[in-house]
């Protein structure tokens, strides 16, 4: 196979035409009066009007001069041959963001097109495809196009916006410094790391969808609230109705500036714990359903002892906290609020709240700044105004973990109580302090680590809750512990339509690891372990900037360091030094036969005419 390095040489090739034109050009005839009349017949027969077209003229330089041009036209060409098995290696970054669902198809059929070209002058094409999440398995290798293309036509497009650095990277290495990495995107980017090309497909279009979905309760009646939200440039008008396992409502309309909000909301429907609010359907399809669960949290049983510090402290977190009940067993409970009284000092060894109890009148204020430690439970609060009296203290044991000082007292600290054969592990929040004789109460740090401590245990407590969630969302699951003589039972998926029966046998066993994810296809889904239900949610996708199409565009530089792949993969001519000398002697030779030809010539501005005597 011949390549030509330089096809803009072949130009010379016009000197062909050229050269045989002026050959078709006659000289004028010379006059030359003579004296004899046998001297006639040695002269030329030419035309006698000028120079004009006649005849082509058979000659020696003419052949001549067309060789030289060849021979040039050759040698300015660059002719390259291509090397025994050389192979172009070509990996191919997909942009695996939702929005590339739009530009599927288009993608496909561009593929096609684009991809063989670049094989160039190799003998051969590899191909490796990549999505741009880090941790994928390849979606393909292999040196065919049309299986490639084909092999695509499964792929799904779900994740959020993704940074493609990392997996460029590891294209790069595997093509090495000589292979092409293409990032395909639908949205331009300035630069790309690796050398890498791009391509970019996308096109700017209008789309409505759901952003997201808050539920409020007043008494029985449970409302959801839905936010949609139009993208485009351009008002939209959109109908929407709410689907559930006993029917479908009427169509409704909603009209929609550019970039405008709109709220939808309706009560849940009763007798269900599933519903669907669908949006009439554009080009973007991803966000133009809302699956919806009836949302249920995990239950949490308090525990309040008798006494008068607690009693508005129990009726703030009863009112304040989701499906918080009280009991009044320390025992059964999953939090306890307790005081410690150094005349009875057992502590529970359960999740418990403890303050210390002071029947003395106490001591002064305590003075000194206040000072607070990191920790999730107390980030952000102000504890500044914090008062409290000098009473007696809780015992602190080596591993408690202080969280609030003052000056060199604790006043709150973490206390890890570890499981034994017939208790599970603990958590209690410690306040050296006695809550009557400080001004706690009315803090509002002090209402939220309380908050925050509940959801803590909350989610530490293995038990069914439903929820929704957006997609790829992470789940942070409590499940149950093995022994190693029974180890804990996997964790296993099911995907649901709205009426509860499992898609296409989905199951899907998960490690038991933390934090797991939700799906990245909106639907419906269970999370179980053996034979209990951890888990019921819906998902929907809420990703703002996938949904925005006002930046995609097109852009394509694949062409770029084409010259690079030709001396790659091919060797130069190894007889242009032959060409050049033949070229050489081309010339020389039209030259000396042109010089003969002219020899002997006289022009008549130098000599006498010759007048004949007849």
């Amino acid at each position: 196979m011949i390549t030509l390095a330089n096809p803009y040489g072949l130009w010379a090739l016009i000197g062909i035409p050229v050269v045989i034109a002026i050959h078709f050009l006659q000289r004028k005839s010379i006059v030359l009066p003579v004296s004899t009349l046998f001297l006639l017949e040695k002269t030329q027969r030419e035309s006698a009007s000028g120079r004009r077209f006649d005849r082509l003229m058979n000659s020696v330089p003419l052949w001549m001069q067309l060789l030289a041009i060849l021979i040039l036209a050759w040698i300015l060409a660059e002719p390259r041959y291509q090397k025994p098995r050389s192979t172009q290696r070509v990996a191919v970054v997909l942009d695996s963001s939702a929005s590339m669902a739009v530009a599927k198809e288009r993608m496909l059929g561009i593929l096609a097109q684009k991809l063989p070209p670049l094989k160039g002058p190799a003998a051969a094409l590899e191909l490796t495809v990549f999505e741009s999440t880090p941790g994928r398995p390849r979606l393909f290798a292999g040196d065919s196009v049309e299986k490639l293309v084909e092999s695509l036509k499964t792929w799904t497009p779900r994740d959020g916006l993704v940074d493609p650095a990392q997996v460029i990277r590891l294209a790069r290495s595997l093509v090495s410094r000589e292979g092409i990495v293409v990032y395909v995107t639908d949205t331009p980017n300035g630069s790309l790391p690796f050398d890498a090309r791009q391509l970019a497909l996308g096109e700017a279009i209008g789309n409505v969808g759901f952003t997201g979905v808050s539920f409020s309760r007043e008494g029985d009646t449970l409302t959801w609230r839905a936010l949609v939200r139009n993208y485009g440039t351009e008002p939209a008008t959109r109908s929407w109705h709410l689907e559930s396992p006993s029917g479908r409502s009427g169509e409704k309309s909603i009209t929609l500036e550019p970039g405008g909000l709109a709220s939808l909301q309706a009560a849940f429907p009763t007798g269900t714990d599933k519903a669907r609010v669908v949006l009439s359907a554009d080009r973007f399809t991803t966000d133009d359903v809302l699956p919806l669960v009836r949302p249920a949290a995990k239950p949490l049983a308090l525990y309040a002892a008798t006494s008068e510090a607690f009693a508005d402290l129990t009726k703030k977190l009863l009112r304040s906290i989701e499906s918080i009940q009280p009991v009044n067993d320390a025992a059964s409970s999953d939090l306890a609020l307790i005081s410690y009284d150094p005349l009875d000092p057992a502590l529970p060894q359960g999740n418990a709240v403890v303050f210390v109890h002071d029947g003395t009148q106490g001591g002064a204020y305590l003075k000194g700044g206040i000072v607070a430690e990191k920790d999730p439970l107390i980030d952000g609060l102000n504890w500044q105004s914090l008062l409290v009296r000098e009473t007696i203290s809780l015992e602190r044991g080596q591993r408690d973990k202080v969280i609030l000082w003052q000056e060199q007292r604790p006043l709150i600290f973490i206390r890890d109580v570890p499981a034994t054969a017939t208790t599970p592990a603990a958590r209690q929040l410690c306040f050296n302090f006695d809550l009557k004789r400080s001004n706690a109460a009315s803090q509002p740090g002090f209402i939220v680590m309380l908050h925050r401590f509940a959801e803590s245990i909350r989610e530490a407590k293995v038990a069914p809750a439903a929820d929704n969630l957006e997609t790829n969302e992470p789940i942070r699951l409590a499940t149950r512990s093995g022994t190693t003589e029974k180890p804990a039972s996997p964790l296993e998926t099911l995907s649901s339509d709205i009426g509860g029966k499992t898609l296409r046998d989905a199951k899907l066993e998960l490690p038991l690891v933390d934090p797991l994810t939700a799906p990245l296809d909106p639907g419906f889904f269970a999370i179980k372990q053996g034979d209990e239900t951890l888990l019921s949610a819906s998902v929907h996708f809420g990703d703002t900037r996938e949904a925005d199409f006002n930046a995609c565009g097109s852009a394509d530089d694949l062409d770029q360091g084409a010259g690079n792949a030709v001396e790659r993969h091919t060797m130069e001519d190894p007889w242009w030094r032959l060409a050049v000398l033949a070229l050489v002697v081309m010339l020389l030779v039209s030259w000396r036969y042109t010089a003969s030809s002219s020899k002997g010539q006289v022009p008549s501005s130098n000599k006498e005419p010759l007048t004949s005597n007849l």
